[in-house]
């Protein structure tokens, strides 16, 4: 099978040799034909559970993740699973999937029963198992008044799992747990609703990405009014009015931001983007969030001769109409036509 079209962020034509799993460069292109995304990726999902505290389900697994292949997502990382199965392979016709092992939350942070649940002294040896998969995933704080996890805790914790060889992602909400969360040194803030923008050179000096999960809080946005706590819904409203600004802030001092929905259904990257617009970030810059930047962020490969098979197709360029990240012509996984 051959690929040809415009490659992004590139824009140059290219075609591409199926062989296997990998693009083999064919030695001859084209300006004519489709253009090219390495596959949409969505950073933040947890497929196989849809609530709090459910038990893995590896049938809703599969469900969720061809719902993303569905929509051109082509690679999901999951920072936090109900998934205890450390030897299950991938399985071939899913995207490509980068994981990191249970959520680790300390007493007073999560949702009950959800989780892995350690005391605070626990946690760097528990989050260096954890990210067995590549990835650990730490609740670095919860509700709007309780304390964060400890800076000097969490600094430790990143040094364990950086010193094994792993990456560390710390869902933090809180001014406080953001802070934390940047001075510790870990690989992504997870939602980051109050961050001080204070600290966002040091976040791109130092490569911690911001994934500002918009789409989950927007769904937080529509039913805050059922909340009978005014302190958690004025908490809520003010993070949310407060992520545009972060974002873009963090955008212009050079911090990666990311896209991750965190949300359901699955598939829904292109959403994501659209709100990566709206906080103002450049259109280019929001659909790599969605795709080739997220995709290098996890050290894998874009439209290069030896890259993955992975290859959504459209009629026109996204980052000029990026409403056509809804309308793939082509999904090609694992060098297999899906659309």
């Amino acid at each position: 099978m051959r690929i040809w079209g415009i490659a992004l962020p590139s824009r140059t034509p290219v075609s591409f040799d199926v062989d296997g799993d990998r693009l083999r460069a064919s030695g001859s292109s084209t300006s004519d034909g489709l253009w090219l995304l390495p596959g949409l990726t969505d950073v933040h999902s947890h497929p196989g559970t849809e609530m709090p505290g459910d038990e893995y389900s590896h049938e809703v697994f599969r469900r969720h993740m061809l719902t993303h292949r569905a929509a051109g997502v082509l690679t999901v990382r999951s920072p936090g699973s109900a998934d205890p199965v450390r030897d299950r392979a991938d399985d071939v016709d899913l995207p490509r999937l980068a994981r990191s092992g249970q959520w680790l939350a300390t007493p007073g942070r999560f949702f009950p029963g959800a989780g892995r649940r350690i005391e605070e002294a626990e946690l760097p040896s528990a989050a260096v198992e954890e990210a067995a998969f590549g990835w650990c995933k730490v609740i670095g704080d919860w509700m709007p008044d309780d304390p964060p996890v400890p800076l000097d805790v969490l600094t430790a914790t990143v040094d364990a799992v950086h010193a094994a060889g792993g990456r560390v992602a710390v869902h933090c909400q809180t001014a406080e747990g953001c802070r934390n969360a940047v001075l510790a040194g870990a690989d992504s803030l997870e939602h980051g609703m109050h961050l001080d923008h204070s600290l966002l050179p040091r976040m791109a000096a130092q490569g911690t990405a911001l994934v500002p999960t918009f789409s989950a809080f927007a769904k937080s946005i529509e039913n805050i009014e059922k909340a009978t706590d005014e302190r958690l819904k004025e908490w809520i409203r003010g993070g949310w009015e407060h992520a545009f600004p972060t974002a873009r802030a963090a955008f212009e001092a050079g911090v990666t931001v990311l896209a991750g929905t965190d949300t359901y259904p699955c598939g829904q990257v292109a959403a994501e983007i659209s709100w990566l617009i709206k906080a103002g970030l450049p259109v280019e810059a929001a659909v790599g969030a969605g795709s080739w930047t997220a995709r290098e962020w996890l050290g894998l490969p874009g439209l290069v001769d030896g890259g993955f098979a992975d290859v959504v197709a459209y009629d026109e360029d996204p980052t000029e109409n990026p409403e056509v990240l809804l309308r793939p012509k082509q999904i090609v996984l694992r060098g297999e036509v899906v659309v």
